[in-house]
């Protein structure tokens, strides 16, 4: 089982940059894909980025070029960069950790990201 926390978001202004933390305990971290999802007010939730246990990545057309993800092992963490940002990045930003062998994915609670024009 693995547990995410989120951390990091905050309030900037368009242009700025963020960076979002999650810490997923658990001792089968490496076995798990890595996810991020965003929620904007009024809208479903969309998969901005993920990272594979062996670290291949995937974007929203959305966002690459201004999102990075990144995962630690040892550190049980996971990371996503966003530069660039615009106010409709804003939006509540979820850790999921996906097991391909379980099936079983596990969520954060949140963590909130408002980009002001």
């Amino acid at each position: 089982q693995v547990q995410p926390v989120e951390s990091g978001g905050g309030l900037v202004h368009a242009g700025g940059s963020l960076r979002l933390s999650c810490t997923a305990s658990g001792p089968t971290f490496h076995n798990h894909v890595m996810r991020w999802y965003r929620q904007a007010p009024g809208k479903q939730r969309e998969l901005v980025a993920s990272i594979s246990t062996g670290g291949m990545t995937n974007y929203a057309d959305s966002v690459k070029g201004r999102f990075t993800i990144s995962r630690d092992n040892a550190k049980k963490m996971v990371y996503l960069q966003l530069v660039s940002l615009r106010p409709d990045d804003t939006a509540v930003y979820y850790c999921n950790a996906f097991g391909p062998l379980t099936g079983r994915e596990y969520w954060g609670q949140g963590t909130q990201v408002t980009v002001s024009s």
